[in-house]
């Protein structure tokens, strides 16, 4: 078998209506994938899913920060027979972490690590019993160094971090492993909402900002949501069985730690 080959798998990608989570949805499913995608917005998820290769997919109208509606289709994503997760959600705004209040941590540990807490724990018994499992979780590269004015978002992705190096120390003899993509700069609306805030702040142009932020990349550009999904794809791909308690930067090397 083609060791990028994914027939006869199943995948639950979260966020799967746009950025990074839609363009990692419609990879596995080109890929051979059985694609069962989770987001808000259902005219976006009945696009997606007509428009993805083979046959079964299907989708979750579920906003990952409301557990307890989380918990009401759990029982039914246990029968889909899941080998592949891919955790993804929406990062939380920005500003400096000492402003924020206590309850500005609610809704994103909630959409971060409740919602991929719960989902492994449903979804670890269908990967045990096929001696195959891949957890990927879509965090930050604010996991290696901590990015200035995001200090919500650097605390949840960095609990998610731990807690993802925990799984993979306990699932790994089970044929499950479990990594990080950190994402960089990459061209979604997250990434075009903070240049926005950006640009407000410093009063320059948000082409301005963009051009700033570029000089900060060795690759010389901001990357797009396919590059990031190809590194996800080999994450979750029979090709990467011995790479396990990972964070892969995706960032066109700006990080500037090992």
């Amino acid at each position: 078998m083609n060791s990028w080959d994914l027939q006869g798998k199943t995948a639950v990608v979260c966020g799967a209506s746009q950025g990074i989570g839609e363009a990692t949805a419609k990879l596995l499913a080109e890929r051979g994938a059985r694609v069962v995608a989770l987001a808000r917005n259902e005219d976006k998820l009945k696009e997606l899913v007509k428009s993805f290769q083979g046959s079964g997919h299907k989708y979750f109208v579920i906003d990952l920060a409301d557990t307890e509606a989380l918990k009401k289709i759990l029982p039914e994503l246990a029968q889909e027979n899941v080998q592949i997760l891919v955790n993804n959600s929406g990062g939380p705004k920005g500003g400096p972490l000492l402003e924020a209040s206590v309850d500005e941590f609610e809704s994103p540990l909630k959409a971060h690590l409740k919602a991929a807490h719960l989902l492994v724990q449903t979804l670890v018994p269908s990967m045990k019993k096929s001696g195959y499992g891949r957890i990927v979780n879509i965090i930050s590269t604010s996991v290696k160094n901590p990015i200035p004015g995001l200090g919500v978002s650097n605390t949840v992705r960095g609990a998610m971090a731990s807690w993802s190096k925990t799984l993979a120390g306990e699932l790994g003899g089970f044929g499950i492993t479990v990594n990080n993509m950190l994402p960089g700069y990459i061209r979604t609306g997250r990434i075009e909402s903070l240049m926005g805030a950006a640009a407000q702040k410093s009063g320059n142009s948000v082409e301005e900002v963009e051009e700033q932020w570029i000089k900060t990349i060795p690759a010389g550009r901001i990357g797009d949501p396919q590059e990031a999904a190809e590194g996800i794809t080999f994450l979750v791909s029979p090709a990467a069985s011995y790479i396990n308690g990972i964070n892969l930067p995706v960032d066109g090397g700006r990080t500037p730690s090992l």
